[in-house]
Order: structure tokens, then C-alpha cells, then sequence
């Protein structure tokens, strides 16, 4: 006989679970009064958002696992949503995205880090000097625009110190739209600026570029009371320091969001498929239709050549093959002046 054989069965205690009793469910809360709201910065693991015009600062919830959230994001708010200083909502969903603009380490790094969610256009600024202009950091940025479905801007700067013609000239068989600015660092409007301004007016725009071209003292000059912090360049390596150290999202006097994101040296095009690169060039892809199998676009026995030559790609037909061919050679590492992915 067991010693508790004598024992009424419900006298016997029954040590509780550390978890509760109550049972594992894997049906999630369905949140039906989460607002929404607009993500506009992440810092370690906070995140201000933007909700009814007001800023409200959120955590996630624990029931998105490890689902990213980034800037530009769309997301449902539950909890504490007033927005007071000590308020905290909580991230309960993200809603689906429109467009996410990636980059990866390098080329070879297939790890994809998510920039921003839902822009609709990438303006690539670039100074015309002091740093000098890098052409191949131009490719990567079109390549990961086109890649991610945005419409490119060129912002040209410091336009005071060097003549945009050279530059300009490279990039016009691409079509690619663009506005010559000359910045005043001291918060001057300076020339171009509101030609930039009705540019971005009414749309999500992502500003990318190296550091020291000037983003920062653009973003001050559209939106004055950003106060983001600029910076000099380097008189020896001719790099910028970084002074935007994380992506911000800023709304524009006019309409639009404008989002500012930290300097750049590389821009890894690991996560893009270069077979792709040809649908962005319509004037070229028929040709392609009569390439060998598996071809490049950048080996001898291409058709495009041919194409080029008998005049059916247009009289900007050889210019345009060639920039094609500078953004292939831009995704594998190769150029002309020696390689690399600056």
C-alpha cells in the first residue's frame, strides 16, 4: 500500500506551474483597436513613431519575435498611446511594406540590412568636391533603387567648387532626373533648394550619399528646425565624418517625409540579382532577347554590341550599353580605375 493511499484525493497538494495553469495557446491577441502609426526612428530597441501628429514612443511586443522594424514602417499601436514623456506603447503589428530598400556588407554577404520601409524614391546626394565624386558608389545606390523599385534623384552639391558638367555627362544616357545645389553650411537656403524641395514634396524620400557630401546640411535646409549635426571632411584620407548616426524620418514643411540616414563608404549588392539589371534598360533588352545563353552582357560573344551598332538602340546607344555594363561590373566588384565597391 502506498503511504497517500489513505489520504482523500483532493488533500493532495499539487505544487503549481512557474508558468501558471492556465494552457498554452497559440492564437495571438488580434489587437482590433491598435492604431497606426508611423515608425520615424529606432534606438536600442525604442521606437518614436508618429501617431495623429504626435510623437509616441513604443517597444515591441513580444509576440513579434524577431520580426524587424525600421523606419518607414507602418505598424499597429496598442497600450499607452497618449505620448507623454513618461508614456510607452507597444508595437503589437507591422503592416505589410510597399518597398524596402536593402544593402548587404559587400558583395559576397548575402545578409540583407534593411534601410527603410515604404520610400518611394532614392535622391543619391554627391558632392562635386571636397570629397571628389565616386561614380561606382553612384551605380550601387541605381542598382539598389532600381532593385528595390524607387524612383532616383541626383542631388549634386557643392556646386560652388567644382562644375557638375563632367559628372552630369556620365549619367545622362540613364535618364536619371537631377538638381545642382550649392549649399550654405551656416544654414543659408543656397542655390537649388527649393528646386530639391518640390521634388521631394508629397512623397517618402531616402537620402544615401558618403559622408561629407552635405545630406545633413541639405536636411537643415528643408526641414529648419531638424537641426541635424554636419560635419568637415578629413584633409588626408578626403573621407567625412560620420555625424548621422542612425536613419531618421522628418516631415517636410510642404508635404512628404524626407529620411536621413547615416554616411556610407560601401554599398554591398550581395542581396541583388544581376540578371535583373537589364530590365531597367527597355532600349537594350530587345538586343538581349538574341544573347548566347547564360550571357553576361559583358563578354564578346554578346548581342548587344551588334544591337548597339546597327543603331537600334538609338543614337545614346553605345553610352547606355556602357552604363549598363558599369553597373554589372559595379555588382561583381569590377570597374575600369581598378575595382572595389567604394
Amino acid at each position: 500500500m502506498s503511504g497517500y493511499d489513505h489520504l482523500d484525493e483532493s488533500a493532495v497538494r499539487v505544487r503549481p506551474s512557474r508558468r501558471g495553469s492556465r494552457p498554452r495557446t497559440k492564437e495571438r491577441p488580434a489587437h482590433k483597436d491598435a492604431q497606426e502609426a508611423l515608425v520615424t526612428a529606432v534606438d536600442r530597441g525604442r521606437y518614436t513613431t508618429r501617431l495623429d501628429g504626435r510623437p509616441v514612443t513604443a517597444m515591441r511586443a513580444r509576440e513579434l519575435g524577431r520580426k524587424s522594424i525600421v523606419v518607414g514602417d507602418h505598424v499597429g499601436l496598442v497600450g499607452d498611446t497618449g505620448g507623454g514623456p513618461d508614456a510607452l506603447a507597444r508595437i503589437v503589428r507591422v503592416l505589410p511594406r510597399s518597398s524596402v530598400l536593402r544593402r548587404s556588407a559587400d558583395d559576397s554577404d548575402r545578409v540583407e540590412r534593411v534601410i527603410v520601409a515604404n520610400a518611394d524614391q532614392m535622391v543619391l546626394v554627391t558632392a562635386l568636391a571636397d570629397p571628389e565624386p565616386r561614380p561606382r558608389m553612384i551605380d550601387r545606390c541605381l542598382v539598389a533603387a532600381y532593385d528595390a523599385g524607387l524612383d532616383p534623384l541626383l542631388v549634386l552639391t557643392k556646386s560652388d567648387l567644382a562644375s557638375p558638367d563632367e559628372l552630369l555627362e556620365i549619367y545622362r544616357p540613364l535618364n536619371v532626373p537631377y538638381v545642382v545645389t550649392s549649399l550654405d553650411p551656416s544654414g543659408g537656403d543656397g542655390m537649388g533648394v527649393d528646386t530639391v524641395q518640390e521634388q521631394l514634396r508629397d512623397r517618402i524620400s531616402v537620402l544615401v550619399g558618403h559622408s561629407g557630401v552635405g545630406k545633413s546640411t541639405l536636411v537643415n535646409a528643408l526641414v529648419p528646425d531638424a537641426l541635424r549635426t554636419t560635419g568637415v571632411v578629413n584633409d588626408v584620407t578626403g573621407r567625412g565624418r560620420h555625424t548621422s548616426s542612425s536613419a531618421v524620418a522628418l516631415e517636410l514643411p510642404g508635404g512628404g517625409w524626407v529620411v536621413d540616414t547615416p554616411g556610407v563608404r560601401s554599398f554591398g549588392l550581395g542581396h541583388v540579382d544581376p540578371n535583373s539589371f537589364i530590365e531597367h534598360f527597355p532600349d537594350l533588352a530587345e538586343g538581349a532577347e538574341q544573347c548566347p545563353r547564360g550571357c553576361s552582357h559583358d563578354e564578346p560573344e554578346c548581342a548587344l554590341d551588334a544591337w548597339v551598332a546597327s543603331g537600334r538602340a538609338g543614337a545614346s546607344g553605345a553610352a547606355r550599353l556602357e552604363s549598363l555594363r558599369r553597373l554589372l561590373r559595379s555588382r561583381t566588384g569590377e570597374s575600369a580605375d581598378g575595382g572595389g565597391i567604394s
